[in-house]
């Protein structure tokens, strides 16, 4: 097991490489991964493989550690003061901590959507599909056809093909998080992080956040925190629940295929949460 002291300084990206052309989804794995803030431990010898082109959904009740295990996924963990962590995490068998691996490299291939919105607000709905090109010094020809081909891929397109020069802050609330999807999605990254992308929405968005998601986990792995059990059984493939103990740190008390966590689990204490018993 290895142990670092996460530096902010690692994160300023010096003279970098040109990007990697876009590939087609990556496995992700996380080998025995513990986690601090200061002298609080908040993961215990976490291990999950998150297969290539599937669903993962994190399950499990708040303060459980799964926003935090997510973050140290693509190297945001790192960015809070204090921040430890010790263990692997593999994209397709490399490690993202490496010593020669520049985070912003690993954010552009491991892309994240959070919990609220964030569209640049007075920044137009096509130059938000573009912020992150600019962010991560890509350069790319055919940019109206990049714009129109991650709007659809986020289920977004028909709805302001003919005002992509509005702000993106005039969006509602469900067409800003698929902006924020769309955004993630136009640097090509193998894998896409969402932390409770729909725990703010209504259901009509919320549905089409979910089409998206089955839509884009042909060519993305996803994985998703959420607290919608029904979410987590329609949209992933597999899943993993979290638990953590009074004053002892999260870890995965059972992970597999979604239907065998939800319908036959192993642990008394998933079936319990699954079915609504606590949590």
């Amino acid at each position: 097991m290895t142990f670092r002291t996460l530096d902010r300084a690692d994160t300023v990206p010096g003279s970098r490489s040109a990007p990697a052309p876009p590939r087609a989804s990556a496995s992700l794995e996380a080998q025995s991964v513990s986690a601090w803030f200061g002298s609080h431990k908040v993961l215990e010898r976490v291990s999950l493989t998150m297969s290539a082109g599937g669903v993962t959904a994190l399950i499990g009740p708040s303060g459980c550690g799964k926003s935090t295990f997510i973050r140290i996924l693509n190297r945001m963990h790192e960015l809070v003061p204090g921040a430890m962590l010790a263990g692997r995490v593999l994209l397709d068998g490399d490690d993202v901590y490496g010593d020669q691996v520049q985070a912003t490299d690993t954010r552009r291939r491991i892309g994240m959507v959070f919990q609220k919105p964030n569209p640049f607000p007075t920044m137009t709905i096509r130059d938000n599909v573009l912020a992150g090109l600019k962010l991560t010094g890509q350069a790319t020809s055919g940019r109206d056809a990049l714009v129109e081909q991650s709007l659809q891929r986020a289920g977004l397109w028909n709805e302001v093909r003919n005002r992509l020069d509005s702000p993106g802050g005039a969006l509602s609330g469900g067409q800003q998080q698929r902006l924020c999807i769309a955004r993630a999605l136009a640097v090509g990254p193998e894998v896409l992080l969402m932390d409770e992308p729909c725990s703010a929405l209504d259901p009509t968005s919320t549905r089409r956040i979910e089409e998206t998601i089955g839509e884009i986990a042909r060519d993305v792995t996803v994985v998703i925190v959420t607290h919608n059990m029904q979410q987590a059984q329609r949209v992933s493939d597999q899943c993993a629940f979290f638990l953590a103990a009074e004053d002892e740190p999260g870890r995965i008390v059972e992970a597999g295929a979604t239907a065998q966590i939800f319908d036959a689990p192993t642990d008394p204490r998933t079936a319990d949460y699954v079915h609504g018993r606590f949590g």
